[in-house]
């Protein structure tokens, strides 16, 4: 104790703790500062529930001190995951802002392969869209009053079976999924998963009047697909009529000549045949 009451003795440990801070602690502080690594961030805007591409992406060089321990640190962590938040040029990605599935109420979007196409059509009147009770994975027929200006109401043969792939209420949200369960909304359109052709046939029919859809089937998704494979056949049928009755079409509008022209032509030349037969028997 006596020692501590010694100025010359406080003096000199102060001054050993401030060499050792000095060349110690601070060249260690210093060196976690400067100390780089690699993470990954954005290039551009992209919004929630869009798929990391590694165009979006970009390696960078930064200081480690106070980075996230989540933080993703290679492109290759990141490319092919979804993005559960919006995120803005410059950002670096941490683990909680991807997901390894899209968000469910988009999900069935990253489903398809270019054979088919997504398209939705508006169910207004609550009774067209079957109450609000159509979910995902239904089988649908759509019904047509005044089809095509016939006056009467039919089922499109290119109709009969369809399946529908979200209800959507006017928020955006899908009406049937886990995240309208709190306040649950009335659908206002519904998407179905068609053909080409059959999506400029439901385009042409919701521009030109109203559209209703019955349930058909819901169940297994075996059973499902069974729908839809016999509407596929169908399909396959209407094309194959429709090339059969361009090609007749075509072959009518290929007119040969016609008897006048024939006679006209036969006509033209007989004088220059008999002149022919007269200088010969000359």
């Amino acid at each position: 104790m006596k020692l501590l009451k010694n100025r010359t003795v406080l003096g000199v440990l102060c001054i050993a703790v401030s060499l050792l801070i000095c060349f110690a602690v601070t060249p260690l502080v210093n060196a976690g500062l400067s100390q780089k690594t690699t993470i990954v961030r954005f290039v551009k805007d992209v919004k929630a529930g869009e798929e990391i591409k590694k165009g979006m992406l970009q390696e960078v060089e930064v200081g480690g001190y106070n980075l996230p321990e989540n933080v993703l640190r290679s492109i290759t962590e990141a490319e092919g995951k979804y993005l559960t938040a919006d995120v803005y040029a410059g950002d670096y990605i941490v683990a909680e802002k991807v997901a390894d599935e899209p968000a469910a109420e988009n999900k069935y979007l990253y489903n398809l392969n270019g054979e088919k196409q997504a398209i939705s059509i508006t169910i207004s009147p609550f009774a067209e869209g079957l109450s609000g009770k159509l979910k995902s994975g239904d089988i649908v027929s759509v019904i047509v009053p005044d089809y095509l200006g016939s006056g009467e109401t039919v089922i499109p043969a290119e109709l009969k079976y369809v399946e529908v792939i979200a209800v959507t209420a006017k928020s955006g949200y899908d009406a049937n999924t886990q995240e309208q369960e709190e306040e649950k909304e009335l659908p206002s359109t519904v998407t179905v998963l068609v053909r080409p052709e059959q999506s400029r046939l439901l385009a042409r029919l919701e521009a030109e009047g109203e559209i209703h859809l019955s349930l058909v089937y819901r169940g297994d998704s075996q059973k499902a697909a069974q729908f839809i494979e016999a509407q596929d056949l169908v399909l396959e049928e209407l094309l194959e009529e429709t090339t059969e009755e361009e090609e007749v079409s075509v072959v009518k509008n290929e007119v040969p000549r016609t008897g006048g022209e024939a006679d006209a032509v036969t006509a033209e030349e007989t004088p220059a045949d008999e002149k022919n037969d007269t200088d010969m028997e000359e």
